[in-house]
């Protein structure tokens, strides 16, 4: 990771009412892909349906994303980050708590769930070194 990659806060901070997150935040240069629906194993062809997501910024316990297409509060979505420097998207599953119009997108609010099938904490540490890095 570079000093490039990350920094701290953003530029047009979202109103306090719609961003509870209560840890630091990094802007970062990364993507998200969100699979917003999938096929069951079983069926040949199944439909699988993803979202390429632009972060504007990160924390470890959340992300607020730019999105195409606004989605639906609650919805809980596996998630893949491609961050930095790091060669592995981290798997994550996400929560959306917020989402509200933004130009021609949508701004979204993810909270990070814990999980052991995630990547969580190899998460945490990344986002803890970044911010060592700082």
């Amino acid at each position: 990771m570079t000093d490039n990659d990350y920094s701290f806060g953003t530029r047009n901070e979202p109103p306090v009412d719609q961003d509870n997150r209560a840890d630091y935040r990094l802007t970062a240069r990364a993507r998200a892909i969100l699979e917003l629906e999938s096929g069951l194993p079983e069926e040949t062809g199944a439909e699988e349906r993803d979202l390429v997501c632009g972060i504007r910024d990160i924390s470890a316990s959340g992300l607020c994303l730019t999105a195409d297409e606004p989605l639906s509060l609650g919805a809980l979505l596996p998630a893949s980050v491609f961050l930095g420097n790091h060669a592995q998207p981290f798997g994550l599953m996400v929560e959306v708590i917020w989402c509200r119009p933004n130009e021609s997108s949508f701004l979204v609010g993810a909270r990070i769930i814990e999980s052991d099938e995630t990547a969580y904490v190899e998460w945490v540490e990344a986002v803890a070194s970044a911010m060592a890095q700082d």
